[in-house]
């Protein structure tokens, strides 16, 4: 398989809201007792429950102790009142604490494949608008071919408060364009919330499509973890996790997220991001980004190996 791969070394990644609360969990000084009492009932209040222990792809739950590669889906999903929405972006992370590696895999939202529990051949991104968390997460499975073990589940109308909420971000811009009424000049730039939303979500004018408006959503959520991190202020704790209870959904628990931070955090220094290859196809009209089936398998192998699946249990 012909994926893009690119080996980053950063001392700060994507943990997206893992690491936006794992900065809360171990905060220090005189707000720890605060905040460590506040990260638990927060993290109580953002379960959602999708009726499973472990995925149908496993022999046997994740062993934290055991330090077991585990996988997180990324859920971006555009939502509005009275709207269920669906998926805007999906990535699958794979963490391999023995080999201290990361793998990211950016699903373009067109992505034409099977949609579980549906029966029919759509958008990726419409399995969330017909069967929510729980449809996404097969969908996912079945394309791949490997088990989503967590999922962490964000609405992207919640980005422009969770930037707000930190004082807003700086990014390095890499392309000129106007968006949603806000000019994007390139070099470095300081988003607030409103321009920080249209920043991550152009994509049409973008020579790279899908994969232009990916990459702005992770500079976005980078530059909130460090801000984040930064933060000093109970009052500015308190307004992040508001923003998170309002806005944020997992099957991860608080020990849960608490182990990840212990015994896998040194899986961050090696990211390995997959680029998904494939083209645009009209099918009665409609668009669709078409994967040859080659390409699938390859970077399900991939996955697989990292995850250390069983050859004869991870094959369909």
């Amino acid at each position: 398989m012909r994926s893009d791969r690119q080996r980053k070394k950063r001392k700060k990644w994507l943990w997206i809201l893992l690491s936006v609360i794992g900065v809360f969990i171990i905060a220090t000084g005189s707000y720890a007792f605060y905040i460590w009492n506040k990260a638990q009932s927060t993290i109580a209040n953002i379960q959602e429950n999708i009726g499973r222990d472990k995925s149908d792809k496993r022999d046997q739950k994740v062993n934290f102790k055991n330090r077991d590669p585990i996988s997180i889906l990324l859920m971006g999903v555009d939502e509005r009142k009275g709207d269920r929405g669906r998926s805007d972006s999906l990535i699958l992370m794979t963490v391999n604490p023995k080999e201290q590696s990361m793998e990211m895999v950016s699903i373009p939202r067109d992505t034409r494949t099977e949609i579980v529990g549906k029966g029919i051949q759509d958008k990726i991104n419409h399995a969330y608008a017909f069967g929510g968390t729980e449809m996404a997460i097969k969908t996912v499975e079945n394309f791949l071919d490997v088990p989503v073990d967590y999922f962490v589940k964000v609405n992207m109308e919640s980005f422009r408060d969770i930037v707000d909420a930190v004082g807003g971000v700086t990014v390095e811009n890499d392309l000129d364009f106007t968006y949603e009424g806000y000019h994007f000049e390139k070099g470095t730039i300081h988003l607030d919330g409103k321009k920080a939303l249209a920043y991550s979500r152009m994509r049409y004018d973008d020579p790279r499509g899908d994969f232009g408006r990916q990459e702005r959503q992770r500079q976005i959520i980078e530059a909130v973890i460090e801000k984040g991190a930064s933060i000093t202020s109970i009052t500015k704790f308190g307004e992040m996790f508001k923003v998170i209870e309002n806005n944020v959904k997992t099957n991860l628990t608080f020990d849960e997220m608490w182990a990840i931070q212990e015994n896998y955090k040194d899986a961050r220094k090696n990211v390995i991001q997959h680029q998904i290859k494939g083209s645009g196809k009209k099918i009665n009209g409609i668009y669709y980004y078409i994967v040859p089936e080659d390409e699938r398998l390859s970077l399900s192998n991939e996955l697989k190996k990292h995850l250390e699946l069983k050859k004869e249990t991870a094959e369909k």
